[in-house]
């Protein structure tokens, strides 16, 4: 699975602020943790914000904190703010041939690829994935 760069910057953010609980950093301070422009960290700051994965606070003790709980939320909660996860793709029927029973066996594949992928994002927690980090 390929993520797009805004989402993965979001995931590593989140992972930061939830492993420093009630600490506030600021874009620019986790932009340059992660080798990210400043202006396209502060988008993802915003929209994470907006989806109230974190809680941004102004002035000059503020930045960005983590709000819920590490326990109960999931890398597929932090996905899905800036992208669908697994959309089913359809299988286009070969040009020239119409064989909607193989179209149709790939579809159920294709759904059932779909369905592991999100069930899989689901069940791991920020938490599981900052054991996992501290561990290695």
């Amino acid at each position: 699975m390929k993520l797009q760069t805004a989402t993965r910057l979001a995931l590593y953010a989140v992972i930061d602020l939830a492993g420093a609980a009630g600490t506030a950093r600021s874009a620019s301070d986790i932009a340059a943790s992660h080798g990210a422009s400043v202006a396209h960290m502060a988008k993802v700051m915003q929209t994470l914000a907006r989806a109230g994965i974190v809680e941004a606070t102004r002035g000059a003790r503020g930045g960005y904190r983590f709000a819920p709980n590490p326990r109960r939320t999931s890398l597929l909660d932090v996905i899905e703010v800036f992208e669908p996860v697994a959309v089913t793709a359809h299988v286009a029927a070969n040009p020239g041939r119409t064989d909607a029973a193989v179209s149709d066996a790939l579809d159920r594949v294709l759904a059932e690829i779909d369905d592991i992928a999100r069930a899989t994002l689901g069940s791991i927690t920020l938490e599981t994935l900052l054991k996992t980090v501290r561990a290695a």
